[in-house]
């Protein structure tokens, strides 16, 4: 079975923060978790493409890049958006397709808008999706924490299904891309 990993929005701004906004809720441990799967994905022989906004950092700049804590491989790809849908305007369904993805594995920032809507247009679009729970985040709203913003998503996202295809959500440590989807189809 072929897979990808998505890094979305794992921007040096976006994670940091800036005068506007605090960096995102607990960004050590984000970026320990994408690094960890990364390197996953790379042993597995998965894609490892990254996504970024182009709406952070006026979309150029240090700010802009992905962050650089995160180690990124000797080979990936990087698409830009212009929106809170990976998908829209960018050519990331036609590479998974063309490259005959099955499963993609999902991480980066943030939770409630970019990684949210990722996952579901992912099962819309014919993918098993794997949301790493432990490898996303965001800041806090103005009604939620962070944190809560995180535990609903996870619990909300977990099982999400389209029909055929579905997520689940498991945590870095897990082996991600042994996906466990037909245990319970």
């Amino acid at each position: 079975m072929k897979q990808a990993l998505l890094v979305i929005d794992a921007q040096q701004e976006l994670i940091d923060g800036n005068e506007e906004e605090k960096s995102v809720f607990n960004k050590a441990s984000l970026l320990e978790n994408i690094n960890l799967v990364v390197k996953k994905a790379v042993e597995s022989d998965s894609f490892v493409v990254f996504i970024r906004d182009k709406d952070v950092a006026q979309g150029s700049g240090k700010g802009f890049e992905i962050h650089s804590d995160i180690h990124i491989p000797k080979e990936f790809k990087i698409f830009d958006k212009e929106a809170t849908n990976s998908f829209y305007g960018t050519p990331l369904l036609g590479f998974l397709q063309d490259n005959m993805i099955e499963h993609l594995v999902i991480m980066g920032c943030k939770t409630e808008h970019c990684i949210d809507t990722a996952v579901r247009m992912a099962t819309v679009s014919g993918f098993d999706v794997t949301l790493v729970g432990d490898g996303h985040s965001t800041t806090d709203s103005q009604s939620l924490t962070a944190e809560q913003i995180i535990a609903h998503h996870n619990e909300a996202l977990h099982g999400h299904y389209n029909v055929d295809n579905f997520s689940m959500v498991r945590n870095a440590s897990e082996n991600l891309f042994s996906p466990n989807h037909n245990d319970y189809r």
